[in-house]
């Protein structure tokens, strides 16, 4: 195996020049190639591989970054990339002009070029486009990741990831097939008659989720304005308004922590259609599923991280309730005040606030017992109404609502209503949620005023739901994070402090929501007064005042002071000073007489 060296900061600037030396010459000889403005194709390598018996000993045109190369005397071989795939150039001395075959000579991996000529097979098999004519279109002046071992640096490749699309084909197709599900999600419902429509990013109330929104100011208005962190008001504005059948496909915002599966901003499709209900959503999101799976995969059983999920069968259905009950014992059938839910909390040990009620205890009790063991697809269904704000209510229970939540390998992918329309009921839905907000919750929604007018002019019972487009595609790309099928997803500074990064790195790997930020206020530097200051009477003698308080010291809190076991002449003290860190001292000879063992 080729040993791998090392490439020290001087070299990479070595080679940087050569790169730009390389292009000044082709400057002032006339041949910029930053001057070429376009190159007309034919065809591509994708193309010219799966029909070779049509393009044999055919021109054709095409045009990618070179990947590779090698010379033979006379003959150059070479491999260009485009966003299909690779193809074999093959350039001899004799085939191209003079000038075209001494630049190709002095060409670099990462250069792009087009190039025409025709297509055959070599003596191994391999097909290749004899080249006639070639021409450098973009001279690249930083080297690509070496080519054995590409680009691996996990967090390099999400900074960068234009080199990682470069250099990792299964990423490049990672991103294509996430196109495509998008794509053939928009098919599926523009075919069931569902208006596709844009809505508001920028809010004077974020509502519509259970989250916490980022805020900012237009400066125009000199207004305070927060980001969408869902779609869902102002779609069900649009069904009042008698559109009907509609969903949007868009990014929302939400200030919250960094893991596996969660990115601060990401891709939601929400939709709603009129005289429907939360069974409606159900069969909509079975038939999507599956469409979508066999339209880009060609299967409906989708392999995950080696574990086999069939969309193909019907989807399982579950009470909340039901589920708690199987995987925790704790029936909450049986449960009837918050007193008994906060026992049974206490006995599972199960930590809960203040202000939560048997609902949001009932939803604990799920996030802890039974979420990770939902991986075929399961519709769970009936939620407690406490965290449910814009959900109608069984007419049957009140205290559960009309709702399913849809997760698929532990992972809540969609959730879904029979969308409340009861303004009156709405508006005490929002008033117990601005109690919430008192209370400390800072996801809770408060009050909007016109969404409320909207549910008085009337809006026709409806069905609505939510879909995480990101894990949707984590789970048809069977790739292990969020940011794996984002194409630039967040990421600290570069130049952040190395201890926040670590703080962030930590988060991210426990997943972990960060908590909100604090402000930091600089503490004011407390003075001490040190006129007063003498020499402990048993060192008088050993040491000078005078140069003492000349040179560097600081002044300390003993915090606790204790006698070293089995010593007479020793106490342990520890000291605060000032520094985050407890500092241990230990005092020698006569000082543990004076001061005993417990010196105030």
């Amino acid at each position: 195996m080729e040993e791998v060296k090392e490439t020290t900061a001087q070299q990479v600037s070595e080679l940087l020049q050569i790169r730009r030396d390389k292009l000044t010459e082709l400057q002032e000889a006339g041949r910029d190639p930053f001057r070429e403005t376009r190159f007309e194709r034919d065809a591509t390598s994708a193309g010219i591989k799966d029909a070779f018996e049509d393009y044999e000993n055919k021109q054709v045109s095409i045009a990618g970054r070179i990947m590779s190369k090698r010379g033979m005397g006379k003959a150059i071989f070479c491999h260009i990339q485009d966003r299909e795939g690779q193809i074999q150039l093959y350039v001899r001395k004799d085939a191209v002009t003079e000038t075209e075959f001494a630049d190709f000579r002095k060409y670099d991996v990462g250069d792009i070029i087009g190039v025409s000529g025709y297509v055959f097979k070599t003596q191994t098999g391999e097909i290749t486009v004899h080249v006639e004519h070639v021409t450098l279109l973009t001279k690249s002046l930083r080297p690509l990741p070496e080519k054995y071992h590409g680009m691996t640096n996990t967090d390099l490749r999400y900074r960068q990831r234009y080199t990682d699309l470069i250099m990792n084909a299964e990423v490049r197709e990672t991103f294509i097939r996430r196109s495509r599900i998008i794509s053939s999600i928009r098919r599926y419902l523009d075919g069931q008659g569902f208006l596709e429509v844009e809505t508001p990013m920028l809010v004077q109330n974020a509502g519509g989720a259970a989250a916490r929104p980022f805020l900012t100011h237009f400066n125009a208005l000199d207004q305070d304005l927060k980001l969408r962190i869902s779609l869902e008001l102002y779609l069900k504005r649009l069904i009042v308004g008698g559109l009907e059948k509609v969903y949007e496909i868009g990014r929302v915002f939400r200030n919250e922590g960094m893991d596996t599966k969660h990115n601060p901003e990401f891709t939601l499709m929400e939709l709603y259609q009129a005289y429907t209900d939360f069974h409606g959503m159900m069969d909509l999101t079975e038939n999507l599923y599956r469409h979508v799976a066999q339209e880009v995969l060609g299967t409906t059983v989708v392999t995950y991280n080696g574990t086999e999920i069939d969309l193909g069968k019907p989807f399982a259905r579950i009470t909340m309730t039901d589920a708690v009950k199987q995987y925790s014992g704790v029936d909450f059938h049986e449960i009837h005040t918050l007193e008994e839910a906060r026992a049974a909390a206490k006995a599972k040990g199960i930590a809960y606030e203040e202000r939560h009620q048997k609902g949001d205890i009932l939803n604990l009790f799920f996030d802890a017992f039974v979420e990770e063991h939902l991986i075929q697809p399961t519709f769970l269904t009936e939620h407690p109404v406490e965290i449910s704000p814009l959900t109608k209510r069984k007419p049957d229970d009140p205290e559960h609502v009309e709702r399913f939540e849809l997760f698929i390998n532990g992972w809540e992918m969609a959730n879904a209503y029979s969308e409340l329309n009861d303004p009156i009921d709405q508006r005490e839905r929002f008033r117990h949620q601005e109690e919430q907000l008192a209370k400390g919750d800072e996801e809770a929604n408060t009050t909007d005023e016109d969404f409320l007018n909207a549910l008085e002019i009337g809006m026709p019972p409806t069905g609505g739901i939510g879909y995480g487009i990101d894990r949707l595609c984590m789970l048809l790309t069977d790739s292990a994070a969020i940011r794996d099928v984002l194409l630039f997803p967040t990421m600290k500074p570069v130049d952040a402090p190395k201890a926040e990064k670590k703080a962030e790195d930590a988060e991210a790997a426990e997943g972990i929501g960060s908590a909100p930020a604090t402000p930091e206020v600089e503490a004011e530097e407390e003075k001490i007064d040190f006129s007063n200051v003498a020499i402990e009477p048993l060192f008088a003698d050993f040491v000078d005042f005078e140069t003492f308080s000349k040179s560097d010291f600081r002044a300390v809190k003993v915090l606790e002071c204790e006698a070293v076991p089995k010593s007479k002449k020793l106490l342990k003290f520890t000291l605060d000073d000032g520094s985050g860190a407890n500092t241990i001292v230990r005092a020698l000879m006569s000082i543990h007489e004076q001061y005993g063992s417990t010196p105030q």
